[in-house]
């Protein structure tokens, strides 16, 4: 008898499946990074317990952005207008730029009126 192991490949999830397609992958990130937007604004918003009309009006945008913001179906917001509703809510929205094998580069986007508050998400 010998003593080695039986080497079966572990069968691949439906997930590991999924994303073996670039096409896929690639649709997939884009609607993550909407979903994680839509979801920070959500959560700051009950966090401050503000409407989407007084957020709009102090972020002088459309409330009609705001709730497409919300819903996720907004998916070309402007880095003005992020940065215009993280002031307004009192953030200040910064921009990380990275090149491989160099040092990231962070600026903010806007100069808050309010005291700086920071929310970071990570898409690890």
């Amino acid at each position: 008898m010998s003593n080695t192991k039986n080497l079966r490949k572990k069968p691949k999830s439906t997930v590991e499946k999924f994303f073996e397609d670039k096409e896929q992958k690639r649709i997939f990130e884009e609607e993550h990074k909407e979903f994680l937007l839509s979801e920070l604004i959500i959560a700051l918003m009950e966090q401050d317990d503000i409407s989407v009309r007084k957020l709009a009006g102090a972020a002088r945008v459309s409330p009609t952005v705001i709730q497409a913001l919300r819903s996720g179906k907004k998916n070309n917001v402007t880095l003005a207008t992020i940065a215009c509703i993280a002031c307004a809510l009192g953030y200040t929205a910064f921009l990380t730029l990275k090149k491989k094998g160099e040092k990231q580069k962070t600026v903010p986007l806007h100069i808050a009126q309010k005291p700086i508050r920071t929310y970071t998400i990570s898409e690890n």
